[in-house]
């Protein structure tokens, strides 16, 4: 679930709704766990009644090297962490929790934040250290990324104690709450998710005739939810004999303005051509099912 520093910036309230997820994606507790997260971070901001620091430092924070996003559905991530506490930081209180997060850009001005919908869990490792497993959420079919957000995002991890304040009473005092935040953690790229396909025709085709190979090379547009032809990208045709494991390279050639791939080849013996594309840094590579043709 993602929120942008520029709305953080304009008001508490709009970071509020920006932490509320819909019903089917999130229950109760994930909600009340944004929300609390969602003031803490407020007034910390303002320094004005602001919570204190909490004695909690974060470290061995683990994400999966690229994070692949389509256009719809829900993609979650397992981040891993080890958290360091003061003795008289009492994380199994029912009111402390704790989580990870993403941001891209500064850590101090972030331009936007990926969470979980839900706090990490912890195991006590030792009086004053614990390992803890959370989730990033993502829900691209909610307009939670724009296209330049594909690209390396920075880890960080949180913890809130609200030490028995209650978040909806009158009587809350939020600078006896503890707020700990730690960026630069660790690091993962987001990547719009690629497809691509292969044709070859005609089929069956003699020995010696031309074969025309065609497809597509197509990747997430995360503001149009949908998914578009990735131009000018370099794109290998290759090929595998009938009872042979091994693909070999035939030739390179580039997608055109639209994504799309063409090129010819001589038919020389029964067997499977496919595309591959190596990926770039904000989309993953592919690789198209072998597509048979029958050599008469």
């Amino acid at each position: 679930m993602r929120i942008r520093a520029t709305v953080a910036a304009v008001s508490g309230a709009l970071v509020l709704s920006a932490f509320a997820v819909p019903a089917a994606q999130a229950d109760d507790s994930g909600s009340a766990y944004r929300a609390d997260v969602a003031k803490a971070r407020i007034a910390q901001g303002t320094r004005a009644d602001a919570p204190y620091d909490l004695d909690v430092t974060f470290s061995d924070f683990k994400v999966a090297k690229a994070i692949k996003v389509g256009t719809t559905g829900h993609v979650a991530r397992t981040v891993t962490y080890t958290m360091t506490h003061g003795a008289d930081v009492k994380i199994k209180a029912r009111d402390f929790v704790t989580g990870p997060y993403l941001y891209k850009g500064a850590y101090t001005g972030p331009d936007g934040m990926l969470f979980g919908d839900k706090p990490a869990t912890c195991t006590s490792t030792s009086p004053t250290t614990a390992t803890c497993t959370g989730k990033i959420d993502i829900y691209p079919g909610d307009r939670e990324l724009v296209n330049s957000d594909a690209g390396t995002w920075k880890g960080a991890a949180l913890a809130l104690a609200q030490n028995g304040q209650d978040p909806d009473g009158v009587d809350y005092d939020i600078t006896k709450v503890g707020y700990a935040d730690q960026g630069g953690l660790g690091s993962t790229v987001l990547q719009r998710n690629s497809k691509l396909t292969v044709d070859a025709s005609p089929e069956p085709v003699k020995k010696g005739k031309t074969l025309t190979v065609t497809g597509k090379l197509s990747r997430a547009n995360w503001e149009t939810r949908k998914y578009a032809g990735y131009a000018g990208q370099p794109v290998t045709l290759q090929f595998r004999k009938k009872g042979s494991s091994a693909y070999t390279n035939v030739k390179g050639i580039k997608s055109n303005a639209k994504g799309e791939l063409k090129t010819t080849v001589k038919a020389s013996q029964d067997g499977y051509y496919r595309f591959v594309f190596k990926g770039t840094k904000t989309t993953p590579a592919v690789t198209a099912a072998g597509d048979f043709v029958d050599v008469q």
